[in-house]
């Protein structure tokens, strides 16, 4: 694992004439992690492909199920399709630690776990390109979906998620990362 590396002073400014006053604003990065200049996520998501880091947290249960969270209509992206349990940008300025707290906090009322960094790895579709670090936590605890973020969440049986890969229930980059991962996510019980 490897954490961002931030520049001393802010980073430049990629691709945008000005930050709009409520943008989301978001690292622009190298495969390594350094902070090369930051962009509103608006412009990461409308085909530049500007590399921006993204956090991942898999929620396991002691029975060996996986919370996937239902994305909600309003979404951008893949929306009413099951997805990752958290998935979210690091705002610039933060820590990948830091986002993983705060988007699990947002959209599951996740406050109290312990994260195992699992992997870190460069997805690309036609739209974006991400440095997404994956964690993964064992919990039994009752989750409580934000309804504003995520329409519907529950844990799924693993032979349920394979027999749905493909389907179009799930999101294609769920499905890679499933697929990637699920030996390592296992092995965690």
């Amino acid at each position: 694992m490897f954490e961002l590396i931030y520049p001393e002073v802010p980073a430049p400014l990629v691709a945008i004439k000005s930050v709009p006053r409520k943008a989301e604003v978001l690292p622009v990065v190298d495969t390594s992690g350094i902070v090369i200049g930051r962009t509103v996520r608006s412009v990461c998501h409308d085909g530049s492909r500007l590399l921006h880091p993204v956090v991942h947290l898999h929620i396991i249960s002691r029975s060996g199920c996986i919370y996937l969270q239902k994305r909600a209509a309003s979404k951008d992206l893949y929306p009413g399709f099951w997805d990752t349990a958290v998935g979210g940008h690091v705002g610039y300025g933060e820590t990948f630690g830091e986002a993983l707290y705060r988007e699990a906090s947002e959209e599951l009322g996740l406050i109290d776990f312990n994260p195992v960094n699992i992997d870190s790895y460069v997805y690309s579709n036609d739209h974006e390109q991400e440095l997404i670090s994956v964690y993964a936590t064992i919990t039994d605890r009752e989750i409580n979906p934000d309804n504003e973020e995520v329409e519907d969440g529950r844990y799924w049986k693993i032979e349920e998620v394979e027999a749905s890969l493909g389907k179009g229930l799930l999101t294609p980059q769920f499905e890679q990362e499933f697929i990637r991962l699920k030996d390592r996510l296992l092995a965690l019980l």
